[in-house]
């Protein structure tokens, strides 16, 4: 009897083991886009523990805001932990460093970051790359859009030199050009820098109607407050990339007035009830602040929330074909995840294809204004 009871347990714990779905998670928890991470990680504490009735182990590291830790993780996830899927990272530079890992052990790779180089062009590598974050070149329409309606004729660029700005930079001034704005000044800064009072006295004397600011997190506050405390009385705009609660905190009274296209989920509650994502907005809005205060909610959060709403779907129809654990299981989740269609999320309409893993449309974006140290929806 003791053999046999013997016996039952490991066939109990092995079944237990084939079925469980392996999630793993490396995000910018600390370092300089840290503001990003940490909305991304307290999401997961928030998710279901199954996927269709299967048991999901979510392996979390952080990787400091460090392209080469993000890799060392990737490598950890599959290597060590077996992963079906990864989830990450929070910023561009280390996004991109993680793809060739992820295409050389065929492993899915949700990306949280936003340019468009994550998964443009489409190539064998990038095929197993999926992004959640609007491709750069959709929320900059937005900023080019507002522009032509606001009469802004000249503009100048301050942003990070690195993937994220450089990226920002190619995609924004083609769309400028394309709308006759004249693009009158470039400059760049690093995450960490402590000034940028070089390149904001130069910008603030080429007198451009407008200046976009291309940073993420905290970091966007030093240029938009350097131009201001240089004089600087135009327009300025930001990136998506500072949608968090940190930067109007950090920022103060400084950020005042900052324009930016976000996430429709940031500011759910002002949509027009016809827009397809506020009730999926609202619902992450609800869980999200009951969990972590009033105003607590985050764009980068509702991009961790969204990313797995996108794998929960995947992941259910992967199942119908594989066990989890195997590399038939991360083939076709990755074919389940280009497959996803029309979607609804907080974010937008998710709708992949073999030639789009960014897979939203202009409904992903709206612009909004820091209005009295809050997120003003503009009309």
């Amino acid at each position: 009897m003791k053999k046999l009871l013997a016996v039952l347990t490991v066939a109990l714990v092995s079944t237990s083991v084939a079925a469980q779905i392996k999630v793993g998670v490396t995000l910018a928890a600390t370092g300089p886009a840290a503001s990003l991470g940490i909305p991304e990680k307290n999401v997961f504490a928030l998710l279901p523990k199954t996927i269709a009735g299967v048991a999901v182990e979510v392996i979390l590291l952080d990787d400091a805001t460090d392209p080469s830790a993000a890799v060392k993780n990737t490598h950890k996830l599959i290597n060590e932990n077996n992963v079906d899927v990864i989830i990450g990272s929070s910023i561009t530079p280390s996004t991109l460093a993680m793809i060739d890992v992820v295409a050389e052990k065929q492993t899915p790779l949700i990306a949280l970051a936003a340019s468009s180089r994550i998964v443009e062009p489409m190539d064998a590598k990038r095929a197993w790359v999926f992004k959640i974050p609007q491709n750069d070149s959709l929320v900059a329409g937005g900023i080019v859009e507002h522009m032509v309606k606001a009469g802004v004729k000249t503009v100048a660029y301050l942003g990070f030199s690195d993937a994220y700005g450089e990226g920002w930079y190619t995609e924004f001034s083609k769309l400028a050009q394309a709308a006759n704005i004249k693009l009158v000044g470039k400059e760049v800064f690093g995450r960490s820098d402590t000034s940028v009072t070089a390149q904001a006295l130069k910008l603030v004397s080429a007198a451009p109607e407008a200046i976009l600011i291309g940073a993420a997190g905290t970091p966007g506050v030093l240029p938009q407050a350097t131009l201001l405390e240089r004089g600087y009385k135009g327009k300025i705009y930001q990136t998506h990339g500072v949608a968090n609660g940190d930067f109007i905190r950090v920022g103060g009274k400084q950020v005042e007035g900052a324009l930016l296209p976000v996430g429709p989920n940031l500011v759910a509650e002002q949509l027009p009830d016809s827009h397809p994502s506020k009730k999926a907005g609202l619902e992450f809005v609800q869980k999200y602040e009951a969990a972590y205060g009033a105003g607590s909610r985050s764009l980068f959060a509702a991009l961790a929330w969204d990313a797995w709403l996108v794998l929960d779907g995947a992941a259910t129809r992967a199942l119908k074909k594989a066990k989890p654990g195997t590399p038939e299981f991360r083939k076709t989740l990755r074919d389940e995840l280009e497959a996803t269609k029309n979607l609804v999320a907080t974010t937008g309409v998710y709708n992949y294809s073999p030639t789009d893993h960014a897979g939203l449309d202009a409904r992903a974006r709206v612009m909004v204004r820091v209005e009295n140290g809050t997120w003003k929806l503009v009309q």
